[in-house]
């Protein structure tokens, strides 16, 4: 059976399936994870999900 995702998603890119995936609509609780979402989001603006997501280990390691 095939998983249904957002629209937004783009099936081709292996880390936006995982990110729609694994952590799209999760509950989180975990404040380490909310912050670097808060960094993705902002990084974000005006930019595509997967440039970010791209560039996410970078964030990480800054």
């Amino acid at each position: 059976m095939e998983q249904k995702r957002c629209s937004w998603v783009n099936v081709d890119n292996a880390l936006m399936r995982e990110y729609h995936d694994r952590e799209w609509g999760v509950p989180n609780h975990d404040d380490r994870k909310h912050f670097e979402f808060l960094i993705l989001e902002a990084a974000q603006a005006g930019l595509n999900r997967s440039i970010v997501l791209n560039k996410r280990e970078g964030y990480r390691r800054a």
